[in-house]
């Protein structure tokens, strides 16, 4: 379960630059990552969302934005090419340094691959890079410009069409693209590094893999993303892809402190979990998320507080009836119950504040499955209504609250 906050930060050139910042809900992330997107992609791609987000809930933070004059971003995108991409990633990663998330992981998809190899050296934070179906070289998007870039050559600048849209690009985008030394990069990363290809890559060859993967010293490793396509569209490729990638960072993020759980003297704490209402729930040995459903404002990562108002009386109805069959030797095989608050509850969230009037009814339905006599059916019924939660609720019940200096 994860909260995406927006996230913007300034770039070298002072643009304003918009990212989304996924983190684990409550929990604090154990290492954060930067998702650099492929080319004329943005933070909204599909590999972008679903990797940032499946990474999050295996606890490793991830901010994905959009480069220079991309998607949110402020900036000229004609004249914004591979090292100002660089730049950017490097803004991102004192960005997230600043927000007390040092980026221990550098992830880049497609060009944004060759971009992160290239970005590395200035995050010294870094201890591992990642690629996904990226390029050896950075000039291998100029392949995709055709007969355009004699004219951008020219006249200086030029239109080229991309996957259906068109761009304009300019003559510094390519002579940024132009010389860079990737290999001298890659062979002298000083970080683990991850090479994961699609076999089956049309955009950017296999090829461009090995070649990383050959120029690269060790620690290093290769993954197959095998039955993907180069976007990472299919079915549960990106998926996938963030699962490989948070198990082969495991080792190196393995010295790193766990949150520290301080115990508590209640029964129950209840804290805020991020997102506007998620709440997080924690026991003496069980934790889990509560929240509110979309249609209500909240991300319906958890069940509601009547859901869990209504389970425990559930819960505890069901155990009081098996405890007293069990003890009177009864053949219940099981129960089943089915609970309903019939107030609404928006109306009710509206009266919060408010002395208002008590909650109306709960529908308790109960299914005793066994042979049992009708005389037993109907003690077991009296017994339901003895258990300890439906007392409570029913009873003379204080509330008391104080409030923590």
């Amino acid at each position: 379960m994860i909260a995406t906050e927006k996230f913007t930060f300034t770039g070298k050139h002072g643009h304003i630059l918009d990212g989304r910042l996924e983190l684990p809900l409550n929990v604090k992330a154990k290492a954060a990552a930067v998702f650099a997107h492929c080319f004329t992609c943005t933070k909204q791609s599909h590999a972008a969302t679903r990797i940032a987000s499946a990474l999050a809930a295996k606890g490793i933070a991830v901010l994905r934005f959009d480069f220079t004059g991309l998607g949110g971003s402020d900036g000229d995108f004609a004249n914004a090419g591979f090292a100002t991409n660089v730049e950017d990633l490097t803004a991102a990663a004192e960005a997230l340094d600043a927000r007390g998330l040092p980026p221990l992981l550098l992830i880049g998809h497609s060009l944004g691959g060759a971009a992160v190899l290239a970005a590395a050296e200035h995050v010294p934070q870094a201890r591992g890079v990642v690629t996904l179906n990226a390029p050896f070289d950075a000039e291998h998007v100029f392949e995709h410009f055709g007969d355009a870039i004699a004219e951008i050559e020219e006249a200086g600048e030029g239109e080229v069409t991309l996957a259906g849209r068109k761009f304009r690009i300019a003559r510094g985008f390519l002579e940024q693209g132009r010389d860079q030394p990737q290999a001298k990069r890659i062979a002298n990363l000083g970080k683990a590094l991850l090479v994961m290809h699609c076999p089956q890559d049309e955009v950017v060859g296999i090829e461009n893999a090995r070649l990383i993967f050959e120029a690269a010293k060790h620690p290093k490793s290769f993954l197959s993303l095998d039955n993907a396509d180069h976007l990472l569209t299919e079915v549960g490729a990106a998926e996938n892809a963030a699962n490989l990638i948070a198990a082969w960072a495991a080792p190196y993020l393995a010295d790193l402190p766990a949150e520290p759980r301080e115990p508590f003297g209640g029964t129950v704490e209840v804290s805020t979990a991020g997102g506007k209402f998620a709440q997080w729930v924690r026991t003496a040995s069980h934790e889990f998320i509560a929240d509110e459903p979309v249609s209500y404002g909240g991300s319906d990562h958890g069940p509601t507080p009547y859901d869990l108002l209504l389970s425990a009386l559930g819960t505890c109805t069901s155990m009081t009836i098996q405890m007293y069959a069990e003890r009177k030797k009864w053949p219940l095989d099981s129960v089943r119950i089915e609970l309903e608050h019939s107030r609404d509850h928006a109306e009710d969230c509206l009266d919060c504040d408010k002395d208002g009037s008590p909650i109306q009814v709960i529908d308790r339905a109960i299914e005793l499955s066994g042979d049992l006599t009708e005389e037993q059916r109907a003690r077991l019924m009296e017994i339901a209504d003895k258990c300890p939660v439906h007392k409570t609720i029913l009873g003379d019940l204080h509330i008391h609250s104080t409030l923590v200096e």
